[in-house]
Formats: structure tokens, C-alpha cells, sequence
């Protein structure tokens, strides 16, 4: 499974990172990855970076490690006043720009919303959000006005077991779940 957190914010636009904060003077600056693994934030040529209500595009020059995360010169940003106009913005990428992942892979932004259901068919909620654990990933889901309850579940992402079947199509997720849990 690919992972972008932080998922979209319209139907077009999928959110990869944050640029954070300047580093240094010449213009880099900070960035925060929702990618997994962290640097592949770095192999679009360009980003969009959104500011308020406005997008805009633009270029990566350079981007690399630095200690425990990631740095990255963009194209027209050549000092730190830049950077600074730039920080706490998200980085977005439109979603048909995204890699095609194979039939049994997921961008965590397509299965957000989903409907989740046991194999006897009651239904749990839709997941809310996903979160990296170090072992698996984990799928919360809250109950809603149509689920057996209320109840917020932590599921463990783990296909062919726990997750039995999903339907990007339809919107929906079989699970080996006991409701009880």
C-alpha cells in the first residue's frame, strides 16, 4: 500500500507534504513528507503548493536528505525572505499525476470514506483516517448513522487478513473483524 496522509482537500488535489520552514539563507526550506518512504516526495519534477485559496505551480532545482528529513531549492526561491513566504504551505500534486499503483495497492486517500463492513455484512462505519505504525498500518473507523454503533475501531491494514475485500468502485471494504472489538 502507498501512503499519502493528510489526504485531499478536493476532489482534483491530493496533499504529499508540507514545506515548513526556511533553512539557511540561500532560499531551501524545510519539508515535511506524508509519503512513504519519506523521499519519494522528491521525484516530482514539480509540485503544487497551495496558499490560502490559491495554487500554484512550481519546480524543484534540488531536494535531499538532511539529517532525520528532507530539504529542497525551488525554482525562483533564491533567499530566506522566499523561503519564509512559502512556509507552512502544503505541497499537493492533482491525483491523475500520481503513479498507477498495481490492482492490489491503495493511495490512503482512496480508501478514506469508505464504507467498512463485516463478512456477515454489519456494517462498522467508514474509515476515517489511516496512521503508520511500524508494524502495519491501522485504519480508524467511526461508527455513523448507519453503522451497528457509534463505536471508533482500530483496524489493522493487513490484506488477506483482517481486509478481506475492497471496492474503490463501490465505495466499500469487506473486513474479518469481530464487531465486538
Amino acid at each position: 500500500m502507498t501512503r499519502f496522509e493528510s489526504s485531499q482537500t478536493d476532489d482534483t488535489h491530493v496533499v504529499l507534504g508540507k514545506l515548513t520552514s526556511p533553512y539557511g539563507v540561500k532560499g531551501w526550506l524545510k519539508v515535511y513528507s506524508y509519503t512513504s518512504p519519506m523521499d519519494s516526495i522528491l521525484d516530482y519534477p514539480e509540485w503544487w503548493v497551495r496558499q490560502g485559496e490559491i495554487l500554484k505551480r512550481v519546480s524543484i532545482v534540488q531536494g535531499r536528505r538532511q539529517g532525520k528529513g528532507l530539504v529542497v531549492q525551488l525554482e525562483g526561491v533564491d533567499d530566506r525572505s522566499a523561503a519564509e513566504a512559502l512556509a507552512q504551505t502544503d505541497i499537493m500534486m492533482p491525483k491523475q499525476a500520481l503513479p498507477e499503483l498495481s490492482d492490489d495497492e491503495y493511495y490512503w486517500h482512496e480508501l478514506e470514506g469508505m464504507a467498512v463492513f463485516t463478512q456477515a455484512g454489519e456494517r462498522l462505519g467508514q474509515v476515517s483516517y489511516l496512521f503508520e505504525t511500524g508494524a502495519n498500518d491501522v485504519m480508524v473507523v467511526r461508527g455513523d448513522s448507519e453503522s451497528i454503533d457509534k463505536r471508533e475501531r482500530l483496524l489493522p491494514f493487513l490484506p488477506d487478513d483482517v481486509i478481506i475485500e475492497i471496492s474503490t468502485q463501490e465505495g466499500r471494504m469487506v473486513v474479518d473483524w469481530d464487531p465486538e472489538f
